[in-house]
């Protein structure tokens, strides 16, 4: 919270150290100020922060109630100029079902509404119920299945004696553990990395370009631990079953231990399975054998748990409510400085609406995503701490295609890691789909798959920091976007990306644009130990410019694969996809010309593409194709001769006025620009945060 603290000094001094919570997030002192305790009352008026002694009047008990005040207020025509703020006095306030805001609710532009934390105090909003029944196991049948290590250091809670019936899906979506503010871990074997399939008995072969496997999900294994498994009720496998970057939960139909084979329920895997991939066996109560691990009878409703601390020295929380806020069709709305936890699904839902923001907030310990935006224009999440997402994190989509209308969503300065818990694969951090959208000065890290996720035209991606990324799949792209001519004009500029290398270290890619996908700018970026950096699959009509590239192998691949093995996608899929938007009118023949003849252009041909003033030190430079090399233009690239740098990289990506990059019209990049905005702040966030550069 440091950086927003500079933020509040700043604004204090400013107005003369008037409260800030009295300010709206646009800027402008609220004509009202409601107030939401725990100590409040929805009888009372909500305009004082504490309840009068006589108990005659005071603050709120409910968000609702302060939403539904605030309607009566618009409804009388009494909206005050500089809008409401709606202040939240210190606490954790559990939601039993989602906080809703409609097209009501709105503010304006003179009168807009916030809803934010009482200055210096904590705020959480949670979909979460305290477990506070948890008691020693006694039961000799159930101590039987524990490890001995973990029998007396395991305790059990009845969830149904604390009113909790539904527990959801297994497979994700459903209830959590949390313990003092961290998820714990589903009981899983082994507890770190996986196990390998070593051979396939389901009888339906699969050969895909070589790569071969079974479509049925009956697989061997090689070890005796199953053996512990005979008396669990539920048990599950997870697993990256075909392909690195394609995973899937399976429910375990029998397993022969004898023989070692297990056999998943249908449906299947989609592309099959294969001999050396890999998975893991979960939701075992046998396999309780380390603090931090839980399991849930779904038959009973008991849930066992192995604290990593004295179980009185902290809080446990199971996730129960869907989801925190939704808001629909609202706009001028702000939600400050609030931390958002413990539901299953996603925190904040914005469908339609505009000008709403998420600022200065934390999200964490979620089933799904921090913030979903669909639809409506210039809505933005600013300044926000999101960490431990069973799916992505925020997520932003609208505007039109076929009209080229920018939605002018924006995520901005966020530092967001640790997603992926549940669903691992194609949850980024970030999501763009649409027309004009910006990701703009985020820190992104320790991820198993993507960073950010883009489809549609015009975006922006500039000023963030990559690292640690696609750790848990290989043919993955830390930026990515794939099979497609149309979506063109996006930019991806002045980011610093390292420590992008794949499961294993066998490889990723940092700017993937996969499958012929065309008219991308890649400019002025910094990679740093990433594999395949700057990626272009057979694409036409991209820029790879001013780009700094140091110990990358390789840092530029180009190939043509719409001339070979994917050339059946381009009477099909691309051909469909470029009928789908009017690509001839005025609109779309002026904004990109190179699309109007491409089918009568050497459609498969990755043509027009351009690699100029680049930069390439150690690692290896060319990863281009044959068949793609004479549609490529080369211009002034400095390759593998000393850049001049001010300092050994990656202490400085700096470059020294003599160097001779300059010469060949090489621009500076801004690098102090980079990440997050807030220079102090960014300093501390390895000791908050535990970032590490994480290389497996």
């Amino acid at each position: 919270m440091l950086r927003f603290v500079c933020l509040i000094f700043s604004i204090v001094v400013i107005l003369g150290f008037m409260e800030v919570n009295q300010m709206s997030a646009h800027g402008k002192s609220p004509g009202l100020v409601l107030y939401v305790s725990r100590d409040g009352d929805d009888k009372w008026s909500g305009r004082l922060q504490k309840p009068e002694s006589d108990g005659s009047d005071g603050p709120f008990a409910t968000l609702e109630k302060a939403r539904d005040e605030i309607r009566k207020i618009k409804e009388a025509g009494d909206m005050p100029k500089g809008g409401v703020a709606v202040e939240i006095m210190g606490g954790t306030y559990h939601l039993d079902k989602p906080f809703v805001l409609n097209q009501q609710d709105s503010g304006t532009k003179d009168s807009p509404i916030s809803y934010t934390s009482k200055l210096d105090q904590q705020v959480k909003i949670s979909g979460g119920k305290v477990v506070n029944n948890f008691q020693k196991i006694t039961d000799p049948e159930i101590l039987d299945q524990l490890t001995p290590e973990a029998r007396g250091n395991v305790y059990q809670a009845d969830l149904k004696e604390l009113g909790i019936n539904d527990y959801g899906n297994v497979k994700g979506g459903g209830l959590e553990l949390f313990f003092k503010d961290k998820p714990m871990m589903l009981s899983r074997w082994p507890n770190e990395g996986f196990i390998r399939i070593t051979d396939l008995v389901g009888g339906d072969p699969v050969n895909v370009r070589g790569t071969k496997g079974d479509k049925i999900g009956k697989f061997m294994y090689d070890t005796d631990r199953p053996n512990r498994w005979k008396a669990e009720k539920d048990v599950w496998v997870h697993g990256y079953w075909f392909w690195d970057w394609s995973d899937q939960r399976h429910r375990v139909e029998s397993i022969d231990t004898e023989k070692g084979i297990i056999s998943v329920e249908p449906p299947y895997h989609g592309y099959g399975y294969r001999v050396g991939q890999w998975f893991y066996a979960f939701n075992l109560l046998s396999e309780i054998d380390i603090p931090g691990e839980w399991y849930l009878d779904r038959q009973d409703g008991i849930l066992y748990f192995w604290p990593p601390e004295s179980i009185d020295e902290g809080e446990a929380v199971v996730s129960v409510t869907d989801s925190l806020v939704e808001m629909n069709n609202v706009s001028n709305v702000t939600m400050q400085d609030i931390t958002f936890e413990a539901c299953r699904g996603n925190a904040i839902s914005i469908s339609g609406g505009a000008k709403n923001l998420i600022n200065a907030c934390t999200l964490r310990n979620l089933g799904s995503w921090a913030v979903r935006i669909s639809g409506g224009t210039e809505n933005g999440v600013v300044g926000c701490d999101i960490y431990e997402t069973g799916n992505g994190g925020i997520g932003m989509s609208g505007g039109e295609r076929k009209t080229l209308t920018p939605a002018n969503h924006y995520a901005e300065n966020n530092n967001i890691h640790n997603y992926g818990r549940w669903n691992r694969m194609y949850q980024p951090g970030i999501a763009m789909s649409g027309v004009g959208i910006r990701a703009r000065h985020n820190l992104i890290h320790n991820a198993p798959h993507m960073a950010i996720m883009f489809s549609g035209n015009d975006h922006l991606m500039e000023f963030n920091e990559i690292h640690s990324v696609c750790y848990e799949s290989n043919d993955a792209g830390a930026i990515y976007s794939g099979r497609d001519w149309t979506m063109r004009g996006t930019v991806i500029q002045y980011n610093y990306m390292h420590h992008v290398n794949g499961f294993e270290g066998r490889g990723c890619v940092g700017v993937y644009l996969d499958d012929m996908f065309c008219g991308t700018k890649i400019y002025g970026n910094v990679f740093y130990k990433v594999t395949r950096a700057a990626f272009i699959g057979g694409g036409r009509d991209c820029i790879v410019e001013n780009n700094i590239f140091v110990d990358c192998n390789p840092a530029l691949h180009i190939d043509a694969r719409a001339m070979g093995w994917a050339s059946y996608h381009v009477g099909t899929t691309m051909t469909d996809r470029l009928n789908d938007m009017p690509y001839k009118n005025e609109l779309w023949s002026s904004r990109y010309p190179a699309l109007v003849d491409i089918l009568e252009d050497e459609p498969a041909a990755p043509k027009g593409n351009v690699v100029a003033r680049n930069i390439s030190v150690g690692g290896r430079w060319d990863g281009v194709y044959d068949q793609a090399r004479p549609y490529v233009k080369f211009e002034d690239n400095l390759i593998d001769q000393d850049p001049g740098f001010v300092k050994i990289p990656p202490k400085s990506f700096k470059l020294k006025d003599d160097s001779p990059a300059f010469d060949l019209g090489f621009k500076e990049i801004p690098l102090e620009k980079i990440g997050l905005t807030d220079k102090l702040d960014r300093a501390t966030w390895p000791v908050k945060h535990s970032i590490k550069y994480t290389e497996k």
